[in-house]
């Protein structure tokens, strides 16, 4: 099927996006700023530079380092000092690539500190053998360099791994990367734009589990 699998983390495995959109808008509003879907929505998948620099372009007069300090703040009391719900199909899925022997990796755009606390906390971290996260990387997702990173690190040729995401950005990057894409939406439906590249677009991980077991032998 393929040699190895790539995870994005935040909205994929981890249930972790309703978190970092109510505590967005809630910095918003201590901020007294004006919410936007639309600008909120092309921040998500990516790491927290590109983030800022998209809201400082969006925000006139954007205090950049005490808001997403702020924000930060927030986020982190809520989604990493407590333990945040696995995504369903996560674990059965990630138990199924281990006992195949198939490699996995986390490709994250989440800072390696924060990253590490979180996979920690929902017991995942044992069935990766790479992790890349935001901080490690130079040009954020929608840019393909952290999946790249992460095949890497697995010593696996980008075209020989599978990769799961839920946010468009993630797509974009690892489709960029030449991997066999699999989107699970979360809080957003896929653009148009996105659903145009081709890739495999499934309710939930349980969906690309099935599907690697109906191509176990091929």
């Amino acid at each position: 099927m393929r040699d190895a699998v790539i995870f994005d983390m935040d909205g994929l495995m981890l249930d972790t996006e309703r978190i970092a959109k109510w505590t967005f808008i809630e910095t918003c509003s201590d901020f007294n700023l004006s919410f936007d879907e639309a600008v909120y929505a092309s921040c998500v998948g990516s790491n927290l530079t590109r983030t800022a620099d998209i809201l400082e372009n969006h925000f006139t007069g954007f205090k950049r380092k005490a808001f997403m300090d702020h924000w930060n703040e927030k986020y982190v009391e809520n989604a990493i000092l407590k333990p945040v719900p696995v995504k369903t199909g996560v674990k059965a899925f990630l138990t199924y690539l281990k006992e195949s022997s198939i490699p996995c990796a986390v490709a994250s755009s989440t800072p390696e500190v924060n990253a590490l606390r979180k996979l920690e906390n929902a017991g995942l971290l044992g069935f990766f053998s790479a992790l890349a996260f935001g901080d490690q990387v130079t040009d954020s997702k929608p840019h393909p360099e952290i999946y790249l990173t992460a095949a890497a690190r697995l010593n696996v040729n980008p075209e020989h791994c599978a990769a799961l995401e839920d946010s468009d950005n993630g797509v974009r990057a690892a489709v960029s990367a030449n991997m066999l894409v699999f989107q699970v939406p979360d809080l957003l439906h896929p653009s148009a734009e996105v659903l145009s590249l081709g890739h495999h677009v499934v309710p939930t991980v349980g969906h690309v589990h099935q599907h690697f077991l109906d191509h176990a032998s091929l």
